[in-house]
């Protein structure tokens, strides 16, 4: 009988995590599965402790192989699967219990051609967000498409997906040999769907080992492994290029602020003859990047790229550990004519580094809470505070005022220390306008300003200004 769905499991020295990977897979509410694993010649007990599951479950099959790597083992697999849908798991991770029945009800009813769901790191037992995945999941969606959902640029996974199997045989889908596999397939599966489904559920666990072989993105500092991660970029961005230019900036985007991590990350450990061979690769790296992409990075990671395109390694070793030590955000100083990072040799001029790389003035935000709101006799007062994100210092001057799409009412700006402020609202002032109002703020430090609305990022709270005769008015303000 043909199983709803395939999972096909590659396996490669895995020992110590296999067991509770397979228990995963066996404990699914979807159990019209088959799991097709694929043992590409291990040389620990992996193979065993595969075979003897297989042996208490007749859902799974193993599979022998020798070494080619997971690319060639998944395809190994998929020639073997019979389900209507078809998934992968890696042999180290788990897949949440009710993973697969999310994904595939959601293609039942859709009709689009893969699902995806959110994941999380699993590291020492415990959960936590997967950074990489986090922005692509935050919203639910049927039918999208990563041509409108730019976020899906993302999602370079394959695991936290189960996809239609007509799908994948239509446009002859296969895993490329490499290390980074995933990448190049999962950009081209996002490209040719014509519809996929966003789910905010977990449906994966991805580990990060913490015994055994280290898996190969943990291994992604080494020559060899930064080397297969530039031509697996390679790869994406000349089918981008050919399929879907207008997404090859929104995917560079994320390689200078996702992949170019690993080069940085091994240039701050290496030997002094491994720095020549890693600056060489360097420049493959930055020369394959769009001007655009470039040019959008956030003032901190464009100062790492500046040096480093100068070959300026022990410069950007010091940015780096300034990077890690700043855990409350780097810091952003007014200077001159603009906002600039305060970071390491912004005022060190022996080394030439123009303002440019510095500036900063996208990254500042106005930070405006409000913490009570209530009336005191006739009017109504509104508490709460309002910062400059990343910069130390208090402003000047603040002003607030309410707008209502055409009127604009100023407000008295009470300062109550530090950041607080205060404002009383005399409903009279409002008379004629409505049918709601907004509250703003605008800050100056030296001679620069910032604006912003008063807005809470979880959920708008209205506060209706109850005065008898005139009760249509209310209030956009966050609490």
């Amino acid at each position: 009988m043909t199983p709803i769905l395939s999972v096909v499991v590659p396996i490669y020295n895995v020992e110590p995590y296999i067991g509770e990977c397979l228990e995963s897979l066996a404990a699914q509410t979807l159990e019209d599965i088959e799991v097709i694993l694929v043992d590409d010649g291990s040389l620990d007990a992996s193979a065993r402790v595969a075979r003897e599951f297989a042996a208490r479950d007749p859902r799974f099959v193993l599979f022998d192989q020798p070494n080619q790597g997971p690319g060639p083992a998944r395809n190994a697999g998929i020639r073997r699967a019979r389900g209507t849908y078809l998934a992968f798991a890696d042999s180290d991770d788990v897949v949440p219990p009710k993973a697969y029945e999310l994904l595939v009800e959601s293609l039942r009813e859709s009709g689009s051609d893969f699902a995806c769901g959110g994941v999380l790191r699993l590291t020492e037992g415990e959960l936590a967000v997967s950074s990489m995945h986090e922005k692509a999941f935050r919203r639910p969606a049927r039918g999208a498409h990563i041509r409108e959902r730019r976020s899906l640029i993302r999602d370079r996974t394959v695991w936290n997906k189960v996809y239609r199997q007509d799908f994948w045989r239509k446009h002859e889908l296969e895993f490329p040999a490499g290390i980074y596999e995933d990448v190049p397939l999962s950009m081209r599966a996002h490209v040719l769907a014509t519809g996929v489904d966003v789910l905010p559920d977990i449906v994966y666990h991805w580990r990060k080992r913490e015994e055994g072989e280290s898996s190969i993105t943990q291994r992604r500092m080494e020559l060899p492994n930064l080397a297969e991660r530039l031509a697996a970029i390679r790869a994406v961005r000349a089918f981008l290029s050919e399929q879907e230019p207008e997404l090859a900036d929104a995917f560079d985007g994320v390689v200078l602020e996702k992949d170019l991590l690993f080069l940085f990350q091994a240039l701050e450990y290496a030997e002094d003859d491994e720095i020549g061979p890693l600056l060489e690769l360097s420049q493959e790296w930055l020369a394959g990047l769009s001007p655009v992409a470039l040019g959008e990075v956030a003032s901190l990671r464009r100062l790492e790229l500046h040096l480093l395109g100068r070959g300026l390694v022990e410069e950007l070793r010091v940015v780096r550990r300034f990077r890690r030590d700043s855990v409350d955000g780097t810091p952003i100083v007014p200077h001159e004519i603009g906002w600039y990072g305060d970071y390491p040799y912004f005022r060190d001029r022996t080394l030439q580094i123009p303002d440019a790389v510095f500036e900063a003035s996208d990254e500042v935000k106005l930070l405006a809470t409000v913490h009570e709101c209530g009336w005191t006799g006739s009017r109504f007062e509104v508490r709460g505070e309002v910062a400059l994100h990343r910069v130390a210092r208090e402003p000047n001057r603040i002003g607030m005022w309410l707008t209502d799409g055409e009127r604009r009412v100023p407000l008295e700006v009470r300062r109550t220390g530090g950041q607080g402020v205060s404002v009383e609202i005399d409903p009279a002032m409002l008379e004629e306008g409505g049918p709601s109002w907004r509250l703003h703020a605008r800050v100056e430090l030296c001679g620069l300003v910032v604006k912003t609305c008063f807005r809470d990022a979880e959920a708008q709270k209205v506060w209706r200004l109850s005065v008898p005769g005139w009760s249509r008015t209310s209030m956009d303000i966050a609490q």
